[in-house]
């Protein structure tokens, strides 16, 4: 039955928990048990008395919803209960779980609340005073007490919520860093041993074939070149998998100041590249650097694997406000897809561009070809 009840909503026991009070105002031998302020003489209950009992229980279903108007409600019918003479009546507990609610739940303008509901309590004593209740001063500040303790205890539940949310979101925030690590780390050791490996082939290749062709040791210092960027690139990625806080290193150069290394990387891999850069290269915020980066690097990738050999164009536009990046390579667009394999690649970066508010599209050219095109908003280094 406990199950049953911790799998409710909040609204659903908050609806059954004023049933249940409204209920109990109603049984003689419990109802009788409520507070008392102004101890006037007593009143026969009457149909606005009954009134006034369910105003006093039935506005706590909505209590965590609207807890300052659950308060609101709740305590003019406890003061109006309390004017009229009208017998104790155990409803009137919901004052207390109104004012707990609301040092428990509201959120906004909680000094206000605090304000207005001390503003409408001493009107009530004042009243009270006025209409002959022989209770002494002491007697109002004990019963404000009281309510200030309800309102304190509700405000030290919402602190324990809080630091208990909080103690959490660094649990989870402990957890995945581990487990970012420990897939670096896998990566580490799994991806460096084979680029290593064709590293120092490729370094042993050229040695052995001394004398031969031109655009073989071409081709294989370009494997040489390659393995060791991607070496580079990929402790430096691992670095930031890692969340250490030592991969962006102060020395690290620009991501776009580095598009003419991906260009001359494509040539010595034979394939034709023209680099034009325009504005005044600027250095941006480390994300949209390195979200143009890939963007060229990608392009330059698809264009190696799907067109080698035809003529490639790379063109960068540093706007004051944006960076326009656009990658034409000719030949034939069949074969050349929008995206690539696997369903990373430009689809990926298209995402990652996505994010920083811009927009790529990748597509064949009507003429034959493949074009990329990206525009990145800029947020310009202080």
């Amino acid at each position: 039955m406990l199950l049953g009840w911790q799998r409710l909503s909040p609204s659903t026991k908050d609806s059954a928990f004023a049933l249940v009070l409204s209920a109990l105002a109603f049984v003689p031998t419990v109802s009788t048990i409520g507070p008392q302020l102004g101890d006037l003489p007593k009143r026969p209950v009457d149909a606005l008395a009954l009134v006034l009992v369910i105003a006093q229980a039935a506005p706590l279903a909505i209590r965590r919803r609207r807890p300052a108007g659950c308060l609101a409600v709740i305590g003019i019918a406890f003061a109006l209960h309390q004017s009229f003479g009208y017998p104790d009546n155990i409803a009137g507990v919901g004052l207390y779980l109104a004012l707990f609610t609301v040092g428990a739940h509201q959120v906004r303008y909680r000094r206000v609340t605090a304000a207005t509901a001390t503003a409408g309590y001493t009107g009530l004593a004042i009243t009270l005073h006025l209409l002959g209740s022989p209770s002494q001063l002491q007697v109002f500040v004990v019963f404000y007490l009281s309510l200030v303790v309800m309102w304190m205890a509700g405000t030290a539940m919402r602190r324990w919520r809080a630091e208990e949310a909080e103690t959490r979101r660094l649990s989870v925030e402990v957890a995945t860093a581990g487990e970012r690590a420990r897939i670096a780390r896998d990566l580490h050791d799994v991806v460096t041993h084979h680029v290593t490996a064709m590293v120092v082939q490729a370094d042993a290749a050229q040695f052995l074939l001394d004398g031969a062709p031109e655009h073989v040791e071409k081709g294989l210092n370009a494997i040489s070149v390659t393995g060791r960027r991607a070496l580079t690139e990929l402790r430096h990625l691992l670095g930031v998998l890692e969340a250490t806080g030592d991969s962006a290193r102060a020395d690290r150069s620009p991501a776009l100041g580095r598009v003419g290394d991906l260009v001359e990387q494509a040539r010595l891999s034979g394939q034709p590249v023209e680099l034009t850069r325009r504005g005044d290269q600027r250095e941006h915020a480390v994300d949209i650097e390195l979200a143009a980066y890939r963007v060229v690097q990608e392009a330059l990738t698809n264009a190696m694997k799907y067109a080698a050999g035809h003529p490639t164009r790379v063109e960068i536009d540093d706007h004051d406000d944006r960076i326009e990046i656009e990658v034409t390579t000719d030949g034939t667009s069949a074969g050349a897809p929008a995206v690539g394999s696997g369903g990373r690649g430009l689809s990926g970066l298209r995402e990652r561009v996505r994010m920083l508010d811009g927009e790529l599209v990748a597509a064949a050219r009507p003429e034959g070809g493949f074009r990329v095109h990206a525009l990145i908003p800029s947020r310009r280094q202080a």
